[in-house]
């Protein structure tokens, strides 16, 4: 994909802010990083039960079903995703209940693939008062706020700078080979990493990116969700 995504990013902004908005949905945060070559899940919005089982059919079951709202930035404490479904009447199941959910609420339902368990790392942009946009990498999932290991680069970064942060992390073994998954791909990492320092210098209409977790599906990073704050 294309590492210049200015024209998309901008299009999902001013979007948004003609909706009143302060953030982007998960699936048009996801637009967004794709747009600047991040690796992102295959999805679909689904904005009925119909369209529900027809994504689910072309992803290929299982699936996960998730809430998709700018107003609902923590899917999951809110006990508003749905993972591993196997077959349509899980899905319209789901689907049913997550609508109901949304009730009043812009959005829909996002029919995502279902990524095998793998090694979860965070990444994210934050803007800091006196050094302006910074990147983080560190552990994802249930580890980011237990741990706390992550490390900061102020952008604009160069792969190098991006390959560097990842030897800094305190579980930065986790990232090798061991326990019959490979080495995971730095330099794919690292590309990620460039690209939200990008977003960060180019957009000042964000204010922060939350991509967590990223999952390693073997070697290979995959963005499996995100969130975008605006200013």
């Amino acid at each position: 994909m294309s590492t210049d995504g200015r024209g998309e990013a901008v299009r999902l902004i001013n979007a948004a802010r003609r909706r009143g908005r302060q953030a982007l949905a998960e699936h048009e945060a996801k637009q967004l990083l794709a747009a600047y070559g991040l690796p992102v899940t295959r999805e679909t919005l689904a904005t009925s039960p119909g369209e529900a089982a027809a994504a689910a059919a072309a992803l290929g079951y299982p699936v996960a079903l998730k809430a998709s709202s700018a107003e609902i930035p923590h899917k999951s404490e809110a006990g508003l995703v749905r993972l591993g479904l196997a077959d349509e009447a899980a899905v319209l199941a789901a689907y049913g209940a997550l609508a109901a959910a949304l009730a009043g609420r812009p959005g829909g339902v996002l029919v995502q693939e279902m990524l095998a368990p793998g090694r979860e790392l965070n990444l994210g942009l934050v803007r800091d008062p006196t050094f302006g946009p910074c990147v983080m990498f560190g552990l994802g999932g249930i580890f980011t706020e237990a741990l706390g290991d992550a490390v900061f680069r102020r952008a604009p970064l160069e792969q190098a700078e991006a390959l560097g942060m990842m030897e800094e992390i305190r579980g930065r073994r986790l990232l090798d080979a061991g326990r019959g998954q490979p080495s995971a791909d730095r330099r794919a990492l690292a590309a990620m990493l460039v690209g939200l320092g990008r977003i960060g210098l180019v957009h000042d209409a964000i204010a922060a990116v939350d991509v967590n977790p990223v999952i390693l599906v073997g070697a290979r990073p995959v963005v499996a969700d995100a969130f975008i704050a605006l200013t």
